[in-house]
């Protein structure tokens, strides 16, 4: 308790050593929006897991979500808002900090995946709790006299490391679990511990109602007083629960490749309502003029089959979802409202992300008269949304990224890089590069590495001295790799999502419908597959492969060492229409680690094949 009141008079005094002058404030703009009377509220909703385009407001017509859109109606939607990680505990840290994960060694879920023998790199090791040495905007604002609640997911650490040990004066069902004990009362999990806050609940009730209720608690006491809500929502998280009467509302045909899951829709409908909840008691308290509303997520939507047989749902049109760097696991959707500062029905498409919230809130909190420019150590690496209420642009700059981990989803090690209309993202497993423009390519389709070769180089320089300048950890060479190993009877399976590609369009496309090496337009792109063999010997070798329409007859080699095997490849009537075919045998004369390489030979069609999987079956 000593070291807390004292961090947090330290905190006070940091805020009040340095003024901005007013009148540099009025040269920069001439025109500012009028300063409330008194502090104005913030309340910031970050939902989890939610994509992108899970909403109406941004192009969903399965989702109903009447509430929020009307938000979006009432403020300013951003377009091209990241969250700072494709997963969840990172991108928590950048809100409450305004710094990047690496910069407080959280780059992934708290506490991550454990090595594995069939990965290629060991991962960095992470921080299990978001250090009480960082300044969060709960306690800048609590030493603005700010009252401050966390209402929901913590997942920043454990007890001495929880919402409030870090600036919260209300702390309800925040605590060290990442998802919740359940999503219906009584809250509990498998040793009957039941979430904090929670220990009272109506047989029934469902999660994202209480958290509602105690959203509408904490307004309904604090009201008098300028307060921050921090509203970060389980849902839209697995597992996958929702109340079966709004299920019913949704047709039960769940097809992966599109938005269709019915209970995913019913929990993104049950969020829709609390926040709808929200906005009416905020109208109710005549609080509305004086809040500022800011609703957000936490990474991209899950698509994979993490998510279920069709996974959650779909990101389309941007690729791929939750666990990677494409931008269907790190574009979010962004929402802000504050009448009389923020015009409505706006939109913007500066590039902005979940770094630039704290010191956003930081200025809003602060009359102009009164407003410093506060200098943690070391500093935050945001920006101050701001000028975008008014409709300016923000000063041009880059955004990163650093997930040196595999993810569950089966994203590998990477770091990227947003530089303008251009994304760079670095591969670890063998230093592969991808460069996207998404101004024209928003699903990064094609890899521009060899037409761009100079602006390869400054990005990937720009992003080197990023790491550096960050000591951002990095993976190391696995050890105890043991790639795809036989099972009982021997039979080795090579899965699309082990390769290791050398080339620039050809991918693995990890969505349930596809599981596949696909984009196979440039025949000069090959897959490398590791394997283990216990018993050498001979091998039949057979191909789980796809083809178009009019596209068969592409020449492959199949190459094991001094070994190699040519087939043709089979027009299937569909690239993901895949047959498994008998292509032949291969002889492997020793046993340990070996390495297969499929190389095209030709390419009469528009793609060489999608490729599922190869298994190598020993003969007796």
């Amino acid at each position: 308790m000593r070291m807390r009141r004292l961090r947090r008079i330290v905190v006070s005094l940091a805020l009040l050593t340095l003024f901005l002058d007013k009148k540099e404030l009025a040269a920069s703009d001439p025109s500012p929006p009028p300063q409330p009377a008194q502090a104005p509220n913030v309340v910031l909703i970050v939902i989890d897991d939610l994509g992108w385009r899970d909403l109406g407001c941004y192009g969903s017509t399965f989702y109903k979500t009447p509430h929020i859109d009307q938000l979006a109606r009432e403020g300013l939607r951003f377009t091209q808002f990241y969250a700072a990680s494709p997963v969840c505990s990172p991108t928590r840290a950048s809100i409450l900090t305004g710094r990047y994960p690496v910069r407080v060694n959280i780059t992934d879920w708290i506490p991550g995946r454990k090595d594995q023998p069939d990965r290629r790199l060991k991962r960095p090791a992470i921080r299990d709790a978001l250090p009480l040495n960082e300044l969060t905007i709960a306690e800048a604002l609590q030493a603005r006299g700010y009252i401050t609640g966390h209402i929901g997911k913590w997942h920043l650490g454990g007890p001495g490391f929880l919402p409030q040990d870090q600036g919260f004066d209300v702390n309800i069902a925040g605590g060290a679990n990442n998802v919740p004990f359940d999503y219906f009362a009584p809250y509990k999990n498998a040793q009957g511990q039941v979430m904090v806050g929670l220990e009272k609940s109506e047989a029934g009730e469902y999660l994202t109602d209480r958290l509602a209720r105690e959203a509408e608690k904490f307004l309904d006491q604090y009201h008098d007083k300028p307060f921050f809500l921090y509203w970060p929502h389980y849902a839209v998280h697995r597992p996958l629960q929702a109340k079966p009467d709004v299920i019913a509302k949704y047709p039960n045909a769940p097809q992966a490749g599109r938005q269709s899951n019915p209970v995913y829709a019913a929990m993104i409908e049950s969020v829709d309502d609390a926040v709808g909840r929200l906005v009416k008691k905020l109208d109710d308290l005549k609080l509305t003029e004086q809040t500022l509303v800011i609703f957000t997520s936490d990474n991209g939507g899950l698509a994979t089959i993490d998510g279920g047989p069709t996974g959650a749902t779909f990101n389309g049109p941007l690729r791929e979802g939750k666990g990677y760097l494409y931008e269907g696991g790190i574009r979010v959707p962004c929402i802000m409202k504050w009448p009389g500062h923020i015009r409505p029905a706006t939109t913007t498409d500066d590039i902005s992300g979940t770094i630039d919230l704290f010191d956003t809130i930081l200025e809003v909190t602060q009359p102009a008269a009164k407003r410093t420019p506060e200098q943690p150590s070391p500093p935050r690496d945001g920006v101050s949304l701001v000028p975008l209420f008014r409709g300016k642009k923000l000063p041009d700059r880059d955004l990163f990224w650093h997930y040196p981990h595999y993810s569950n989803q089966g994203g590998k090690p990477c770091s990227a890089i947003r530089h303008g209309d251009y994304k760079l993202i670095r591969h670890y497993e063998n230093d592969r590069f991808e460069l996207f423009n998404i101004a024209t390519d928003i699903s990064e389709h094609r890899n521009l590495v060899a037409e761009k070769p100079a602006i390869v180089r400054e990005l990937s320089d720009k992003l080197a001295a990023w790491l550096k300048a960050v000591e951002a950890p990095m993976p190391t060479p696995n050890p105890h790799y043991r790639p795809n190993p036989p099972n009982q009877d021997g039979i080795i399976t090579l899965p699309a999502s082990t390769a290791l590609i050398a080339g620039v369009q050809l991918r693995y496309e990890p969505l349930p419908h596809k599981a596949t090496l696909g984009f196979w337009t440039n025949p000069d792109d090959i897959a490398i597959f590791d394997f283990t063999v216990e018993k050498p010997g001979r091998y039949t070798v057979e191909v789980l492969q796809g083809c178009g329409k009019g596209s068969g007859g592409a020449q492959v080699e199949l190459v094991v060492g001094a070994e190699k095997l040519t087939f043709t490849v089979k027009d299937t009537g569909g690239f993901q229409n895949f047959e498994a075919i008998e292509v032949g045998t291969l002889t492997i004369a020793k046993a340990g680690r070996h390495t297969l390489k499929v190389i095209p030979k030709s390419k009469p069609g528009r793609a060489v094949m999608d490729l599922r999987q190869i298994v190598l079956k020993p003969l007796q």
